[in-house]
């Protein structure tokens, strides 16, 4: 059965691909991950069947980033889907917006820190200021709590520095970045496996390439499950 530890990314083009990975899964997943690659592709229609006719429990993935108003406005009309999880960007003014804009809802506010698929070079070029990234994280972390964050996406490596902030008491850690035992990285590149992340802190793993490339997705998934301690 599944374990909602457990989020698949469906990292798919379209609602038609979509709707036959997660009839291919089954049972073995109640947890699913709609991002910006599949917008386009009718992704919010997706996560209202899932939700709605499934049964499933959505993860809607935009990284939302402006000025407060358009991200309180944008949280309020997405919030009204009653989705489960939702992503901004760790700034305190968005976090603060989105918060502003989920109220009356069910939907969790889950604040973005570093991107797993950046290293300390990729942020020297982004001009971010100089440190260790578990170090970036951790304080980006606490800002956002302190803003009202129902939870943090950052990598498993950084799940156990989060975890240990007095801030993070009761508020949630999920994390990308997870391969499984004998998986391609990809383009992660500050990852662990299932069992690590979770033995970390983290409450949610994020797996979506080993497991929707998979010729056996179900398969995938199940192996994928049964690494979590």
């Amino acid at each position: 059965m599944a374990d909602d530890r457990l989020i698949v990314a469906l990292d798919v083009p379209n609602v038609v691909q979509g709707l036959d990975l997660a009839e291919r899964l089954g049972d073995s997943v109640s947890f699913y991950k709609i991002g910006l690659g599949m917008l386009t592709g009718g992704g919010l229609a997706l996560a209202n069947e899932l939700k709605q006719d499934h049964g499933k429990r959505i993860f809607l993935d935009m990284k939302l980033f402006d000025i407060s108003a358009t991200v309180e406005a944008a949280v309020r009309g997405l919030s009204q889907f009653n989705l489960d999880f939702l992503t901004v960007h760790g700034d305190p003014h968005v976090v603060r917006a989105a918060k502003a804009g989920a109220a009356g809802s069910d939907t969790k506010i889950l604040a973005v820190t570093i991107l797993t698929s950046l290293d300390r070079a990729d942020l020297d070029a982004s001009l971010i200021r100089d440190g260790a990234i578990p170090d970036l994280v951790a304080e980006r972390a606490s800002r956002a709590f302190e803003a009202g964050a129902d939870g943090v996406i950052a990598s498993p490596q950084e799940a156990a520095m989060i975890r240990g902030l007095p801030e993070a008491d009761g508020r949630l850690i999920v994390t990308p970045g997870v391969r499984p035992t004998g998986a391609a990285l990809g383009d992660q590149k500050r990852v662990s496996t299932p069992r690590e992340a979770i033995a970390a802190g983290a409450d949610h793993i994020v797996v979506g390439r080993p497991i929707w490339q998979h010729q056996d997705p179900r398969a995938a998934a199940q192996m994928v499950v049964s690494e979590l301690p």
